[in-house]
């Protein structure tokens, strides 16, 4: 069998396995699979993000949900050439579900399955409106009651939300809610998205004046309106608000800004969630079915408590209040913090004519932008990568398709050739005194992101103003206390301020439902994020898959959503799914609700 074609290969196992599947004989489908194997599914066979390890857990997966699913049709993708490399095979697949159609990614290694993905497409009989099925717009004939297109829309958009009810409730209108709500549009789920700033993409505009994004274009595109060919590769961020505020109206969603919720509550005889918002000044009360909370990964300003805060004279902001640095031209700042904000607020700073120190209190992994574009998203996110026929969606797949378990295992020789290309870089940051990790593993930013969603920097220049003493350096101490004048530490050294900038992170998103909801319903989220790889910040034991996001919780009908653009695009796919399989009573039979072992 290996002298066989990739090809060939390919339908060998995917039709034994094809076979098995629609006899329900799981036993027969989990002896397809190597030892140490792995299938991640999104959404298609489990109703749920769940990665099975091992022929164990996918024998215990397919007993549980063979007889619903009734999977069928498993075949190669014939606009796609499989490919071999070593003792690997891999190719995309195509399947059916009782309720669904997929799509999915087969590596083989001896002639046995490696890795799996699969994931849900669409619904049968709730296909989206595209292609040979988009609306016609105009309606051709005579009718005098006829109402055009934007009557339509004004009377949904005057409705939605008094006589009538969205199915879901977004809270959150960034990046992640907007992406999310065009996609429940497309499937036909009523939704309305509130955000508590006055216009779409404020979120960006009213950051600090050098904020960007630190991805590359290629990596950021949102649903179904992909960013023009003229681009910038790294977008400013007053770019990316009005990109949004465009989007928002063109993908027609209902968007209430200047929206805040104010309390949530679960109707359990009604099975729907009371939430009150404050709309403009007045209380609205919406009955939604299901409620997500899009309120960002990094939403929950972590602000440390340290002694002296009432005594300090000074300023004092979170990284996500500070404004700029027009208003601290030659005033002295100590920004507490030394990641991607504590750079770029610095940098911004110094441009700005201020005396600015960082204070670094532990260790961050730094990488420099040009280098993460070339070896770490190169192959997948660039105009390379277009051009070698790697569309957006092929790249998503492409890394969806690593099981957690083992992506650390690429992403470290990845992290070593940057080490490598730049150790005179690194040399010089730690000359200066500037304490640099490449994570726990050394497999850096990503497996840092993933695990705790922190502690990194890509850098775009502020480290250069580092290495030079622009920005002053002080790390390896903690702080003792704030006096009137500055930040002391706890080797007594004072650092004099006329402002503090707390870029001290995020905490996890279920603090959001303590505040809307109640302590007890957070708790029984338990801590969102994270994949339990027991590294610092990311306690055990293992998930498997990013802890509460994108899926069912433990709390009926509460849903998170959130992350980079790229995971708010890839993952709002298969939440809208979810959501609008419910909407419709379709049967979602989940597998392997997740445990809660951390309430924050």
């Amino acid at each position: 069998m290996l002298d066989e074609t990739p090809a060939a290969q390919l339908e060998s196992v995917l039709g034994r396995l094809n076979d098995a599947l629609e006899r329900g004989d799981a036993k027969a489908a989990a002896a397809l699979f190597q030892a140490d194997s792995y299938w991640r599914d999104l959404v298609a066979f489990t109703w749920n993000l769940k990665t099975m390890e091992g022929p164990d857990a996918i024998l215990a997966m397919l007993e549980s949900q063979l007889a619903a699913q009734k999977p069928r049709n498993l075949r190669l993708d014939p606009a796609e050439t499989p490919t071999s490399s070593g003792n690997v095979t891999e190719g995309w697949i195509e399947f059916e579900t009782a309720t669904g159609r997929g799509y999915g990614q087969i590596r083989l290694r001896d002639g046995l399955i490696w890795t799996l993905l699969t994931t849900l497409s669409e619904l049968k009989g709730f296909e989206e409106p595209k292609g040979t099925r988009r609306p016609m717009g105009a309606e051709h004939g005579h009718d005098p009651k006829r109402r055009t297109w934007k009557e339509k829309r004004e009377a949904e958009a005057a409705e939605l939300g008094y006589s009538t009810q969205p199915y879901v409730l977004v809270i959150g209108g960034g990046q992640g809610g907007i992406g999310l709500g065009a996609r429940l549009r497309q499937l036909g789920v009523p939704t309305i998205i509130i955000d508590r700033h006055e216009r779409p993409g404020d979120q960006w505009r009213k950051r600090y004046k050098s904020l960007c994004l630190h991805d590359p274009v290629w990596y950021d595109h949102l649903p179904y309106i992909p960013f023009p060919d003229n681009w910038p590769v790294f977008a400013p961020k007053d770019k990316i608000g009005d990109w949004l505020e465009m989007y928002t109206k063109v993908m027609e969603l209902n968007y209430w800004s200047s929206t805040t919720a104010k309390k949530a509550e679960w109707d359990e005889a009604a099975k729907e969630w009371v939430v009150t918002v404050d709309r403009n000044g007045e209380d609205v009360v919406l009955r939604p079915k299901q409620l997500v909370l899009a309120t960002g990964m990094s939403g929950k300003a972590n602000v440390p408590t340290i002694p002296g805060q009432d005594v300090f004279k000074g300023e004092q902001q979170h990284s996500s209040q500070h404004p700029g640095p027009d208003a601290y031209k030659g005033k002295k700042v100590v920004v507490i913090g030394s990641n991607n904000s504590a750079h770029d607020i610095c940098a911004a700073l110094w441009e700005g004519g201020a005396d600015v120190t960082m204070l670094q209190r532990s260790s961050t992994h730094i990488v420099r932008s040009d280098s993460l574009m070339e070896i770490g998203l190169g192959a997948l996110y660039s105009e390379q990568a277009v051009a070698n026929g790697v569309t957006t969606r092929k790249a998503d797949l492409i890394f969806a398709s690593l099981p957690y378990r083992i992506m650390h295992e690429w992403q470290i020789p990845l992290y070593e050739q940057m080490k490598e290309r730049d150790a005179e870089f690194y040399r010089k940051l730690e000359e200066r005194g500037f304490m640099l990790d490449w994570g726990a593993d050394g497999s850096g930013l990503f497996m840092k992101y993933l695990r705790r969603g922190s502690g990194y920097y890509i850098d775009v220049g502020a480290c250069d103003l580092v290495i030079d003493g622009s920005i002053k350096l002080v790390s390896g101490h903690g702080i003792d206390h704030l006096s009137e004048t500055g930040v002391v530490l706890d080797d007594g050294t004072e650092l004099p301020a006329d402002l503090i900038v707390y870029a001290t992170g995020y905490g996890s998103m279920n603090g959001w439902a303590a505040d809307l909801i109640s302590q007890e319903v957070a708790d029984k989220v338990g801590k969102v994020w994270g994949l339990g790889s027991d590294t610092p910040k990311d306690p055990g034991p293992w998930e498997g898959e990013q802890r509460n996001m994108w899926k069912p919780t433990q709390v009926e009908a509460l849903w998170f959503h959130g992350g980079n653009l790229h995971q708010s695009r890839h993952y709002s796919q298969y939440l809208s799914l979810q959501l609008k399989a419910r909407m419709e009573g379709l049967p979602t039979p989940v597998y392997g609700l997740q445990d809660v072992h951390h309430k924050s």
